[in-house]
């Protein structure tokens, strides 16, 4: 009884640490809502208000938004967040704080289910500091939730192996990650007959719970099915694809060029098939370095603070002697850990940005703590007496410094740094626009840095159903990426383009008092500026003028 209730102690001390962690400062770091979080909190906003979208559509399954069609569950997810703290910063915010630190106690549970309470205790307890789960569940990003979903799903399954009946279960929690995130629609499904084929002597003998199980799972899938002959669940792979590459095909043509072969050698070596193979080996291989993993960690400014891996340091050798001991003792779910690992990298190896990508990974954090925790208990159980208090104090010490130096770097020096990689300044200049808008005829508002009209709508927090019926200016690209150019007094140019420049826009609309928000450049010199807003390093970010 009295072991219990110290590693329930134990646990709640854990989850204290990770929510902490996540929660100190929220509103500041990461310094500013991005575009894709005030979409969200924004759709959140319109549904929780009105019951359709910022389209006007009632309930959706996939969001329009940008044209990229969001998946559900995010958005949904907000609304009891935005309802509570409203339409800002902790409103968006407190949703992937909750599951974040939620996570960490399924990892708890699956650690256990696994192997013990000891791995169980350290897994969770790296996980709620780790990095690479701080960073994307400190800002509203899907792919943590999809975290979520696939460690309740995983859990099941595994209780399953004792309790079939759980598998029945399990569909429900892998068929939410798949509503939640892209990369989840080719984990869930691998993952599932990963397990199936690991288990078949165990899976096989429970026919009715197979195919109750399969059948539920392939009627929640249907929507997605139906999404795909749309076009929807197309949109956000055909923006970030390596497939849709633009310079694919010129670099193809370029080395056939170059080439010095015969013809068909040359065919036979250049060609989509084997550029697309090369790169997504590349891409797949490239989440294995070190640098990725421990150094450096992902080069995106959103989805990584720079300076310290996806882990610390201090974890690389016993993530990789926790490796070799579950080979070594050959474990029972040796299978389930490595293809989880393993099929991780498979959806992020098919796309062309910012790799090696921590966001479209992120599903390896709870694995890489497991090995972690593994490596601790194997190596500690090799030591006796004084060596192992002295290894654990060092551990201990050298956790404790690391942490601190990662914390103090993203919580001081980050949201400094990196501001503008966060869209800061649109806060400070929507907030100008209200209390003066009032005053001109027009508000232009350039989209130099991109999606002006969402920030507007979000900080203004403007009537969705005003929005939903305002007439739009509208504008589709290549990618099916949607611009809104124009509705109600705004209009959001890019004032560095001919025909939309600040002199151009005032020869459009004689008469009319206009208030212009752009880059310092947008305007000619010495005229007066109402107001300049710059990024957390002291570069400009916008000037705020007018043409009175």
């Amino acid at each position: 009884m009295k072991s219990k209730v110290i590693q329930w102690l134990l646990v709640t001390a854990i989850l204290l640490i990770g929510f902490a962690a996540r929660f100190y400062k929220v509103t500041e770091v990461p310094p500013s809502l991005n575009w894709d979080e005030t979409s969200i909190a924004y759709n959140a906003y319109s549904i929780l208000t009105s019951g359709k979208d910022e389209w006007g559509v009632s309930f959706p399954l996939n969001f329009k938004s940008y044209g990229e069609y969001k998946l559900p569950v995010q958005i949904y997810a907000s609304i009891p967040g935005i309802f509570v703290f409203g339409l800002n910063e902790l409103g968006v915010r407190i949703t992937p704080i909750v599951y974040g630190t939620l996570t960490i106690l399924l990892l708890y549970f699956l650690a256990k289910e696994l192997f013990d309470k000891k791995v169980a205790l350290i897994s969770s307890f790296f996980l709620a500091i780790s990095p690479w789960h701080i960073q994307l569940t400190r800002a509203s990003f899907e792919s943590s939730f999809s975290v979520f979903w696939v460690l309740l799903g995983l859990l099941l399954l595994v209780k399953g192996l004792k309790k079939p009946w759980l598998w029945v279960l399990s569909v429900i929690p892998f068929a939410i990650s798949v509503y939640t995130y892209n990369s989840a629609r080719i984990f869930t499904p691998l993952i599932i007959i990963a397990f199936g084929i690991i288990y078949f002597k165990k899976v096989i003998p429970h026919v009715k719970q197979i195919v109750v199980s399969g059948l539920l799972f392939v009627g929640l899938m249907a929507p997605i099915i139906l999404s795909i002959f749309t076009g929807e669940a197309a949109a956000r792979y055909k923006l970030v694809s390596v497939t849709d590459e633009k310079g694919l095909i010129p670099r193809i043509e370029q080395q056939r060029n170059l080439s010095t072969y015969p013809k068909v050698i040359t065919n036979l070596i250049h060609n989509r098939y084997t550029y697309v193979g090369y790169y997504s080996i590349r891409n797949y291989v490239s989440h294995f370095s070190p640098d990725f993993l421990f150094i450096s960690g992902a080069g995106h400014k959103q989805h990584h603070p720079q300076k310290v891996g996806e882990m610390f340091l201090i974890q690389a050798p016993f993530v990789i002697w926790g490796i070799v001991q579950l080979i070594r003792k050959k474990n029972k779910y040796n299978g389930l850990l490595f293809a989880w690992l393993l099929l991780t990298f498979v959806p992020v190896s098919l796309t062309n940005d910012s790799i090696p990508h921590a966001l479209r990974t992120v599903i390896a954090a709870p694995i890489y703590q497991i090995f972690t925790a593994v490596g601790i208990v194997e190596l500690f159980n090799l030591l006796k007496g004084k060596r192992l208090i002295v290894a654990s104090q060092m551990l201990g010490i050298a956790t404790i410094i690391s942490f601190y130096l990662y914390y103090h770097h993203l919580i001081v020096d980050y949201p400094r740094l990196y501001s503008q990689a966060w869209q800061y300044g649109y806060k400070q200049v929507v907030e100008y626009i209200s209390d003066h808008e009032d005053e001109y005829d027009l508000v232009v508002f350039s989209r130099s840095y991109g999606e002006p009209h969402m920030f507007t709508l979000f900080f203004k927090m403007y009537d969705p159903e005003r929005y939903q019926k305002a007439d739009k200016v509208i504008q589709v690209d290549p990618n099916d990426w949607i611009k809104i150019y124009s509705f109600d007094k705004y209009r959001f140019p890019d004032l560095s383009e001919p025909g939309t420049m600040y002199k151009d826009l005032v020869k459009e609309y004689p008469g009319k008092e206009i208030l212009f928000i752009g880059k310092h450049e947008d305007f000619v010199d010495g005229q007066k500026v109402l107001l300049n807003v710059k990024f957390l390093d002291g570069q400009d970010a916008f000037d705020i003028v007018d043409n009175k």
